[in-house]
């Protein structure tokens, strides 16, 4: 049994949504930040990090949701959700991972740092109009990158989508305007899969199980 430790509208959800596209069971440890449970003797015992997401597989705990979304993918690599190790499409895929990470979500959590993570006399508020700047050049590169193609390596939905679109929704719901059509209608083709309704069902189940 697969472990997930997060919590909703976090990094988590790419590991849940992922864990749903590849139809596996897993168990939803909620690390409640309202109680600041990610803080805890016991979770930094167990992720001295004290972030989300973590999983457990096999008795070994990994951190890094994209070295997560790739284990994950390579161990299940006959659902179809990764190209081969030492081909050029996976180095496609590596480097649209590597690019999410590195510039798309890294403005968004740059945001987020100093609106809320950092403590308050960390936090410089002069940097949000350049953090926004970053993010619509990173949108410009993807969108550039995605062409017309339904998915970033083309037909198929991979592993790496799920990384992109999750930043997207976060991107969204941060009030960044996306204004590029073919990345308008990305969001709209993540949102339709049946595999994200499924875990954002299981993160408001979580939710609602803590009022």
């Amino acid at each position: 049994m697969i472990t997930l430790y997060g919590f909703p509208q976090t990094r988590a959800m790419r590991i849940s949504w992922l864990l749903e596209e590849l139809d596996l069971d897993y168990d939803y440890q909620l690390i409640n930040f309202n109680t600041l449970q990610h803080r805890s003797p016991d979770y930094l015992a167990l992720n001295p990090g004290g972030k989300v997401p973590a999983v457990r597989v096999e008795g070994q705990l990994i951190t890094e949701s994209g070295a997560i979304v790739t284990f994950l993918a390579d161990k299940y690599a006959e659902k179809g959700f990764i190209p081969a190790a030492g081909t050029l499409a996976r180095a496609t895929h590596d480097q649209w991972c590597y690019f999410v990470l590195s510039e798309l979500e890294q403005p968004l959590w740059t945001r987020g740092k100093h609106k809320f993570a950092l403590p308050k006399e960390q936090r410089v508020a002069e940097i949000f109009p350049t953090a926004e700047w970053e993010f619509q050049r990173a949108l410009s590169l993807f969108s550039q990158g995605l062409g017309e193609q339904p998915y970033i390596l083309g037909s198929d939905f991979q592993a790496v989508d799920v990384l992109m679109g999750q930043t997207l929704f976060w991107g969204l719901s941060a009030k960044q305007p996306i204004e590029q059509s073919n990345l308008q209608a990305y969001v709209e083709r993540c949102k339709a899969r049946p595999a994200l309704q499924r875990a954002q069902a299981r993160e408001k189940a979580l939710l609602d199980s803590l009022s």
